[in-house]
């Protein structure tokens, strides 16, 4: 099973819904989010704003496949701008019954692989350091990103762990990188935008078996 996230534009969030409906997904939570793309990027593409939606739900190996041709065919994902879908592969599940919940009373055995050509870097921050946080990570190889906003809830010891405000307002950063990329973006967003930064940044990842999107999927469908 994959825990599947979907970063589309807004306009498409109906067209979404519709397709995990049809799919019997069972757990569907969306949340507004920002794109990380620069002004010129936005030009280029013909998009005024950087609002997106992400889309989160727990999905079986194939009805993350079926998810993305879905998107494919409707929501245009592998065109610039549209969007990105990844799958991150679930080690472990909570119970019987909520495994039998989350796949819909499927068999469902093993721990899944975890060696995958792509994977999710996710960087949690201070608010307002998005654009140090990708101006690192695009030093580094990384091609962009989307910015979810929180609000930390750590206790009073870990607030002071490396100087770093936990219960605090947070930017939570997605970016997916080839495997190979992965070390040389961490390390880059570590020394310039690290914990000992005003940035705050704590990074990092976790495997992606699925993934399509602005042509970044093709390799890993050879």
């Amino acid at each position: 099973m994959n825990y599947v996230l979907s970063v589309i534009n807004p306009y498409g969030a109906n067209i979404m819904k519709k397709i995990c409906e049809e799919l019997n997904l069972p757990i569907v939570l969306s949340s507004p989010c920002k794109g990380t793309a620069t002004r010129n990027m936005l030009d280029l593409l013909g998009m005024e704003s950087r609002d997106r939606r992400l889309f989160m739900t727990v999905a079986s190996t194939e009805q993350t496949k079926e998810l993305i041709q879905e998107q494919r065919k409707r929501l245009y994902i592998d065109a610039p701008g549209n969007g990105v879908t990844l799958g991150v592969p679930i080690k472990s599940v909570g119970g019987a019954k909520t495994l039998s919940f989350l796949s819909n009373g499927q068999n469902v055995k093993g721990a899944p692989t975890l060696n995958y050509d792509y994977e999710l870097i996710l960087v949690i921050a201070n608010q307002g350091a998005t654009d140090q946080i990708m101006d690192a990570a695009r030093s580094a190889g990384a091609r962009g990103g989307t910015v979810i906003h929180g609000l930390g809830t750590g206790s009073k010891n870990a607030e002071k762990f490396y100087k770093v405000s936990i219960a605090s307002e947070k930017e939570v950063i997605l970016i997916v990188s080839a495997a190979d990329q992965k070390a040389a973006i961490m390390k880059a967003i570590i020394e310039k935008a690290g914990p000992d930064t005003k940035a705050g940044a704590i990074t990092f990842s976790l495997p992606v078996s699925e993934i399509a999107g602005f042509g970044i999927g093709q390799q890993a469908e050879k």
